[in-house]
This record gives C-alpha cells, structure tokens and sequence, in this order.
C-alpha cells in the first residue's frame, strides 16, 4: 500500500500487479455495457490468482433470480449494485473463507452500466462498486460510485469503464490511506472528455475518518464532475437520482454563515414558485448551492485554495436547517440551467438577490460567447425556468425589478422577459432583513460583538458558539452593556 500516485503504471500493469499478488482475491460481477473490467484481468497474465469467478446477469430474468427483482424494473442502480455485492462478496466468504481466509483479503467487483445505444438516444452511465477486506479475516469496505461516459461511441464507453473498473480496484489496495490520490487515480489512462464520476462513497471501518462531503468536494474542485449532491443527513447522491423528473428551486450564496435573510428569500421565493400554475406542489425539491468560487475566500488571489474545515462548517448547518446542498463549478447562471435541464424537464426556479440580477445582465461576463449575452440567454430563459428577485437596499432605497435599468440596447429584451414571466420579484418579503448584510455579521462574529444571533436562525447561533465556527471566540469576555445599542448601528451602517 503507498500513497504515492504512481502515474506511470497503466491499466495491463495495474491488472498484473493485482493478479500476481498472492493476499488478494474475488469475484467480478458485470451487467451491460461493462464486460470488460474482469476481461483486463484476464488479458493481463495470471489471472487465476485473484478471480474466483466472474459472471454477467445480462438477462433481465437471470438477473432478477439471482439478486432480487427491481422495483420500476430499473437495473443500471445503486440499488442493483449493491444488491450484487453483498450476493457476490457473500458467497466468496461462504466458500472460501474456512480454506483460505486467514491469508487471503476478499473482495467483490460489480458494475451496472447502460452504454450508448445503436440510434445513440440515451446517455451512457453506470454504477460500479468495490466490497472488500484491508486484512484476512478482517471486516468489508465498500467504494461505491457513479460514472457518466461522454465518448460518442459505444465502444468506446465499455473500454472506459474496463480502465476506470482496474484503477479503482488497484485503488482499494493500494491507496486506500489516502482518498485524494485515490480519487486522482481513478483518472488513470482517462480524461475528462471520457468520463465523470459524480458521486463517489467511502465506507467501512478502514474510512471512518474519510468525510464523504469533502469527496464530493474533491470531486468537483478536480474536475472530475461540474456538480455534486448531497442530503440533510450529509450523505453523498448521485445527482440525477435525486434531481430527475422534479421541480427544482435553487438559491445560490457563500452562506458564510447563513442569516434571516437567506432563509427569508428561500421561504418567500419557494412559496411563489409554488403557486405558479404549472407546478406540482408534491413534486418540487429545494437545493442551496455553493460554487467553488464562493468557497475561496475573497482576495486578490484567484487561485486561492479552498479551506475544507470552512467548508464543512458552511455545510453542517446548511444540512441542520434540512437542505440539500448541490457544489458546482458553473460561476454562470445559465450553465447551471443548462445543467440541471439535463436533469429534469419540469419547471424550475432561481431565487437570487437583486446584485445578481445585474451582473446577469452585464454582458461584460459572456465575452468568450460567440453569441455573448444572447447566446446565455438563449440557454438560460429558453427552458422552463423563473428567476425570482429578491430586493436590496441601497442609500435608503429598495432596489427591485420595477427599478432595474439595463442598457438601453437592453431593455427592450428585458421588458420581453418580464412580459413572458421569467423574471418577477418576491413579493411579501421582511424589509427589516434588507439592513443587515452577511458580511458585516461575519464581522460581528469574530468580534464577539453581543447581539448578533438575532440576525442568524437560532439553531445557526447555536452551532456557531457550542463548535466555535466562523472565528467565533468561545472564550471570547462578556462586552460591556453600554456598546450592546451599537450593533443594530453598525449593521444597518455596512
């Protein structure tokens, strides 16, 4: 095991290596388009040290008699995979473990893949999944992810998965102790252009210190995947699952840390979008996204490097308030539409202050567009999507869509927008909230400045002084009363 990237062995020498070394052995479990993960092993030499079996339950009916029938009849699942571990890596401990366990790490390979088909109207995508023993005898981890395959030919894909099948295997045995030189191995003899893994999960009592929100960031921030999901409960989702066939209403922001405001533009901008006409109330899931460059801090340095501990703080209350975070790499509105409209094709809703509103319009930001400022329109306004403006105040007034001044060349494409319902302001909204800014609370926070939790959610308050979050002094000393009166000054002055 080394936890130095070796990027000069390829995908032969990887199977090779696996195959020749005497303490590890299993099963490869293969449905759809990937038949070619155990094949690498084969083609490499001296296979018949580490492959017990292997096997393809291509056969809907075959596959459903050996790991259970599928609710909706859909096999390319996390479900499905899983199903076809546990059969798989129980069956080899079953078997072989009185023979052979007390020298001998087991493991179970599986993946569930749909490649492209002859008329190339789907979109290649698979599970694939790795069950297996650190020592003999020992207890099972499980790497489970999620690939999107981007070649243009269905050959192509089933090669990808094959190389992408032997990187994580190696992985699993020889960078298990360290998760980012896993995740960057993966990529091995692979590009971006080829593949994306969106989700990927770590668990076992060998990665009990691994944080699967993190992954998801390293996911992201290496450019493995534009976007990555996770629930309330903090655990990592493959996006198109969680996301498919739903209507989705998303706000983004740098959350550091939450405040009222944010809350009061997620509660009034979702109860809008629920009383547009041609939304199902039963149907709609909300989402708080962070982009990567919301996550570095603000300094001249763009290449910044992003403070993980920072981010997981963002994270543990945004998961305490109940929300699903999705972190993405689109710094543009309209890639992020496009993205999700990949992903659904149900009406969806942006909630997003009046600033934004602006730089939206400012064509400055789409000069590497051909089209430039219509080419980012076309693809943000032309799906079925609603921009909900939240009002700001500036030198004691409140700044909305009736307010709003685009250049001239633009206002007539603005009044067209409002005129066909893609833009309308939040209506209801607590005015008080427009005095206070995130920033100035921040401040506010690291001061130990009394007062401040009245302009954050309570369980907010809370988790920033029991874990200290922000710069918050837990041992900060009491302030004197008389500076108390000066904090609703301060805030409304920022």
């Amino acid at each position: 095991m080394s936890s130095i990237h070796n990027k000069d062995i390829g995908t032969k020498q990887k199977a090779l290596a696996i195959n020749l070394d005497p303490t590890i052995y299993g099963s490869f479990a293969e449905i759809g388009a990937g038949q070619d993960v155990a094949a690498n092993f084969f083609k490499a030499g001296a296979s018949s040290g580490t492959i017990a079996k292997t096997m393809s339950a291509y056969d809907m009916i075959f596959s459903d008699a050996i790991y259970g029938a599928q609710q909706g009849k859909r096999y390319v699942t996390e479900n499905r995979l899983i199903s076809m571990l546990e059969r798989e890596y129980g069956l080899l401990i079953e078997r072989l473990e009185e023979q052979r366990g007390h020298n001998t790490t087991f493991f179970a390979f599986a993946d569930t893949a749909s490649a492209l088909n002859y008329h190339k109207t789907n979109d290649g995508h698979g599970w694939m999944g790795v069950r297996f023993q650190m020592e003999p005898n020992g207890q099972f981890n499980d790497v489970v992810l999620h690939v999107k395959l981007l070649d243009n030919d269905n050959n192509l894909q089933q090669q990808a998965v094959g190389i992408l099948g032997v990187n994580l295997i190696y992985a699993c045995f020889h960078y298990n102790d360290n998760p980012s030189v896993f995740l960057l191995s993966l990529m091995d003899e692979l590009s971006k252009e080829r593949i994306q893994i969106d989700m990927i999960r770590f668990e076992g009592p060998n990665f009990t210190k691994v944080d699967n929100r993190l992954m998801s960031l390293h996911l992201v921030k290496y450019g493995f995947s534009d976007a990555a999901v996770f629930g309330p409960d903090g655990k990592n989702l493959q996006p198109s699952e969680v996301l498919y066939k739903k209507h989705i209403v998303v706000i983004r922001g740098r959350f550091r840390p939450i405040i009222n405001v944010h809350l009061d533009m997620l509660h009034t901008g979702v109860k809008q979008f629920m009383q547009e006409p041609d939304v199902d109330k039963e149907n709609v899931i909300v989402v708080t996204e962070l982009t990567l460059q919301a996550l570095k801090e603000r300094n001249a340095d763009d290449s910044a490097e992003i403070d993980e501990k920072d981010f997981l703080d963002r994270v543990d209350i945004l998961c305490s308030l109940g929300q699903t975070v999705l972190i993405s790499n689109f710094h543009e509105y309209y890639k992020l539409v496009a993205y999700l409209s990949k992903i659904t094709k149900l009406k969806m809703g942006v909630v997003l202050g009046y600033p934004n509103l602006e730089y939206i319009f400012s064509e400055e930001h789409y000069k590497d567009l051909a089209g430039g400022i219509l080419e980012s329109f076309a693809t943000l306004f032309s799906r079925k999507v609603k921009l909900f403006i939240y009002p700001t105040l500036r030198d004691g007034v409140i700044w909305n869509c009736l307010r709003f001044y685009p250049p001239p060349h633009l206002i007539d494409l603005y009044r067209y927008l409002i005129a066909n319902n893609k833009i309308e302001d939040i209506r209801h909204y607590k005015e008080s909230n427009l005095h206070v800014q995130t920033d100035r609370v921040l401040e506010l926070i690291k001061e130990g400045a009394p007062g401040w939790e009245e302009f954050v959610p309570n369980e907010v308050a809370a988790m920033i002084k029991d874990r200290c979050l922000f710069g918050y002094h837990c041992d900060v000393p009491v302030v004197a009363p008389e500076t108390i009166s000066g904090v609703d000054k301060q805030i409304s002055e920022a």
